[in-house]
């Protein structure tokens, strides 16, 4: 599957609503207020290796425009080197978050980021992540976003 394929599939699983968090009623400014208690999970799309979870707190990640979403990785869960087309925005929110440079996957080279740790990728920056206990991450940017394997074989969608 070419990557503009598996991107129109990402837009259109994004967009559909996996995990959206609605504002706080009474809001009527466009204001988005969500507690950690009041997030609504879905399955992440499947661009991505099975198992991780994904809300969106803000925005659309689809389409054009500011978005905020949570990642939840299960332990010992690898997303293979890839690039995003446009930059991203990643916050630790819990667990430890390995980020490593470069088009091969090497552990001993990723970085560790820790709860309240931060890191900003400019768009098509090769990168590669990975965790050994469950992590929650935000990520925030604009959209729409995308994943873009390095290697086709990387990519999930690929494997059905």
């Amino acid at each position: 599957m070419n990557s503009k394929v598996a991107r129109a599939i990402l837009v259109l699983l994004l967009s559909a609503g996996a995990g959206a968090a609605a504002p706080v009623s009474g809001s009527s400014d466009g204001a988005t207020l969500v507690n950690a208690n009041e997030i609504s999970w879905g399955a992440a799309p499947p661009t991505l290796p099975a198992g991780a979870k994904l809300a969106v707190l803000h925005g659309d990640p689809g389409k054009p425009g500011l978005f905020v979403m949570r990642l939840m990785l299960p332990s010992d869960y690898v997303i293979a080197p890839h690039w995003h087309t446009l930059g991203e925005q990643l916050t630790v929110i819990s667990g430890t978050f390995y980020i490593g440079m470069g088009d091969k996957l090497n552990r001993e080279q990723a970085h560790a980021l820790k709860a309240g740790g931060f890191h900003y990728l400019p768009g098509t920056a090769h990168h590669y992540a990975f965790v050994r206990e469950a992590t929650v991450v935000q990520v925030e940017g604009m959209g729409p976003f995308d994943i873009n394997y390095l290697d086709p074989r990387d990519n999930p969608q690929a494997r059905n």
